[in-house]
């Protein structure tokens, strides 16, 4: 497709989450009025994002340009590509477009939130052309931890845009799903203009493992083992799940899951046909403590040591129906998201205690755990299979996109060529030629209970207040003939002194209080923000004087 470019036609590309993070994945293209998103993500609170419990992309300028979103191609499906989609679909009401196994954990999300029936879904495969004003998208077959991935190719007037999707090359794949390396190359010899190409493992040299070395490693700890055998895994590798049913078919071995999202995902992929479940083979949680110890393997979630997870709570013996006994084997079949080790520490720590065989850590040392993204091998290969002119590394955090460009420049890609971008910042291609363009609004919308984007930085920021330094609240009562104070000041206390212990230091507070207002009502100042403002500043100076903190200060002045 080409097109002479005027003035106003060019090429637009890039991210609303997904550069400079994990997770949180949606990627703009656009050209003129035709705009195309492909992927629509979470990802999980960082430490300082208090009692949020998923973060999701800004999608201010989709909504802006509501008119001109043609479509949502979804890539595969895991949270971290489809789990916004609940959120921004609300706003956005545009078709999904994504393989069998994509659209079916799409569709259970959709149910939930109450979208499934205004929601229009569109089922592709690899062989898929589908036209969107003016991009033709068609797509390839990946690799990847998930059956039913694929990568985009749009067809734009500027030039061909590629999208990798997350990929590695696994030449012996347990569903026999292999990457399509010709339709690739195919792309590739028809000249490309931009890949954007998944970053994750940038770090790690070499080739990633094949996932089938995994089912021969777990086949041998199920054979080994004396007792019950627990595997906690990410509910959505479904490769992994199905290594661990052939390797209880071997041993012999009846299967229980346990944890919502994993029944979930089990119960679709088997309905779907992505799992081969022999008949018989899956049994209830309360029919585990019936069989015999060295026949039973209890499949479930809990392998980032999530606190409500079903693993973390049979490791503090608080699951309802299943408990682990001394001489269980445990395997935590995934390596920790970065910052969530410490959860998956103490788990793995709680599951020693109650006398557990535990198998964890990464890959190369336990061997029941492979990526299911390239190591720097395979992203040099689909570099050079896909020979872009421009190259923008996605999906990954800022050192993973830098060294990632850093392998464009090894097979001899022009370094001015590499855009490393930030959510929100724009590359602009025109008549053939990219640079970095204006930056559009991109950022974190949180989400905390039934609440989306009503929790900001400044919420957040009297959260990390309140849990650090506490909170009081002063409570008078004034007359409004001549301002005397008729009741109080009361103080109530909470996470910042205990009462009983610190009578004289509250008491000293009362006083403070009680001679501020005095002397403002002396002075005839009677409006409230001048009496709250001022109450607060002797206080917190007091108190930061006696005690080196900073409760937050609430005062409530009533006039009766």
């Amino acid at each position: 497709m080409s097109k002479k470019n005027n003035n106003q036609d060019k090429l637009l590309i890039f991210a609303l989450g997904g550069v400079g993070e994990i997770g949180k994945n949606m990627y703009v293209i656009q050209y003129n009025n035709d705009i195309v998103v492909v992927d629509s993500g979470l990802k999980f609170p960082e430490e300082d994002m208090l009692g949020i419990d998923i973060v999701i992309p800004d999608i201010s300028y989709l909504t802006e340009n509501r008119d001109k979103v043609r479509a949502i191609l979804i890539t595969h499906g895991h949270e971290d590509h489809i789990g916004g989609l609940p959120y921004v679909l609300r706003h956005l009401n545009v078709p999904v477009y994504g393989t069998k196994l994509t659209l079916g954990l799409i569709e259970g999300k959709l149910k939930e939130a109450g979208l499934l029936g205004e929601t229009k879904r569109i089922l592709i495969n690899a062989d898929s052309e589908i036209q969107l004003g003016s991009i033709r998208a068609t797509f390839f077959k990946t690799n990847h931890s998930i059956p039913d991935s694929v990568g985009v190719c749009l067809d734009t007037p500027e030039g061909i845009v590629v999208h990798t999707g997350d990929f590695k090359f696994d030449h012996t794949p347990v569903n026999d799903q292999f990457a399509d390396l010709q339709r690739i190359a195919e792309i590739g010899s028809r000249g490309v203009l931009a890949l954007l190409s998944d970053s994750t493992n940038a770090e790690r040299p070499g080739y990633t493992p094949s996932e089938s070395k995994v089912g021969d490693e777990l086949e041998d700890i199920f054979r080994k083992s004396t007792q019950r055998v627990v595997v906690a895994t990410f509910a959505s590798n479904v490769h992994r799940i199905q290594q661990i049913i052939n390797a209880s078919i071997a041993t012999r071995r009846k299967i229980a899951v346990v944890g919502r999202s994993m029944v979930n995902v089990v119960g679709i992929a088997s309905e779907l046909g992505y799992l081969n479940i022999p008949e018989g083979m899956i049994i209830e949680p309360e029919e585990v403590n019936k069989l015999a110890a060295d026949r039973v393997v209890i499949l479930c979630t809990g392998s980032q040591g999530e606190p409500m997870s079903a693993l973390t709570r049979m490791a503090r013996s608080t699951h309802r129906k299943v408990d682990i006994l001394p001489g269980d084997t445990v395997i935590i079949a995934a390596t920790p998201i970065p910052g969530n080790e410490r959860y998956v520490g103490r788990t793995v720590d709680e599951l020693f205690r109650l006398g557990a065989n535990v198998i964890y850590g990464p890959g190369s040392v336990s061997g029941v755990h492979v990526s299911g993204h390239g190591s720097q091998e395979e992203l040099k290969l689909m570099l050079n299979l896909i020979k872009p002119k421009y190259f923008i590394p996605i999906h990954g955090e800022y050192r993973m996109l830098r060294l990632h460009g850093r392998l464009g420049e090894a097979i001899g890609m022009e370094k001015e060529n590499i855009f490393i971008v930030d959510n929100g910042d724009t590359v602009e291609f025109q008549g053939g030629v990219a640079r970095k363009g204006s930056k559009v609004q991109a950022g974190n919308v949180l989400i905390d209970g039934l609440g989306v984007g009503d929790v900001g930085n400044i919420v957040l920021r009297d959260r990390k207040l309140l849990s650090q330094d506490g909170i009081l609240v002063v409570v008078v009562t004034l007359s409004k003939q001549d301002g005397t104070i008729l009741s109080g000041p009361d103080i109530i206390s909470r996470g910042f002194v205990y009462v009983r212990e610190s009578e004289g230091l509250l008491d000293e507070a009362n006083r403070i209080v009680t001679s501020t207002l005095n002397k403002l009502m002396n002075d005839k100042v009677n409006e409230w923000a001048s009496l709250k403002t001022n109450v607060k500043d002797a206080l917190g100076r007091f108190l930061y004087e006696q005690t080196r903190r900073r409760p937050m200060i609430l005062p409530i002045i009533m006039e009766v």
